[in-house]
């Protein structure tokens, strides 16, 4: 057998150890996903589920209900979104870890107000006590177009600091629309 004979074989091999590993850390994932939960929750899950599914089948009020659902909240977010002028184009979440009383997840959030865009990312830790859920944010990363601005710069390692994701969007709000009344008074003057 030649040399470059064996080192097809090689490759091949470790290719398909690679996929194998992956393929066991996925496993693992899910095992870590569905003992999360108990058989009595999934039953009830499932149970729940089906009646639904059968509610749908049987009436269509459920099916006109929750289109009206749908419009409400489709109303409300576009008031939101007028109101505030914070538009978000893309949310992505991923779980990092899941225990049985912890979730930690990692949000991705792209949008933007007036003509600023930004992206956000940090991490979501959910501690779930026998009533009481509480959460904590954590490395929270911000990117804006303007951050050549150095009271922006300020502004935005603070809150990356702190986590302070309500404060962000209060004051990315009004320097937004400072920022758009500038940018249209320096075009007016060009």
């Amino acid at each position: 057998m030649d040399i470059s004979m064996c080192q097809v074989y090689e490759d091949e091999i470790k290719s398909l150890e690679e996929e194998i590993k992956l393929l066991a850390e996925q496993y693992e994932d899910i095992q870590q996903e569905s003992t999360f939960y108990s058989e009595e929750e999934i039953l009830m899950a499932i149970k729940a589920f089906q009646s639904e599914l059968q509610g749908e089948s049987n009436g269509c009020e459920s099916q006109s209900d929750l289109k009206a659902q749908l419009e409400s909240l489709e109303a409300d977010l576009s008031f939101l979104m007028k109101f505030t002028c914070v538009q978000f184009t893309s949310h992505s979440k991923r779980t990092i870890e899941r225990h049985r009383n912890r979730t930690v997840q990692k949000h991705r959030i792209s949008g933007k107000c007036h003509s600023l865009s930004f992206q956000l990312e940090f991490q979501l830790l959910e501690m779930q006590d026998k009533e009481k859920v509480s959460t904590v944010i954590s490395d929270l990363s911000v990117v804006m177009e303007s951050g050549e601005d150095s009271n922006v710069s300020k502004f935005l390692s603070r809150n990356e600091e702190h986590g302070d994701l309500l404060t962000f969007f209060r004051r990315l709000s009004s320097y937004a629309e400072w920022y758009e009344h500038r940018r249209r008074t320096f075009l007016h003057f060009k």
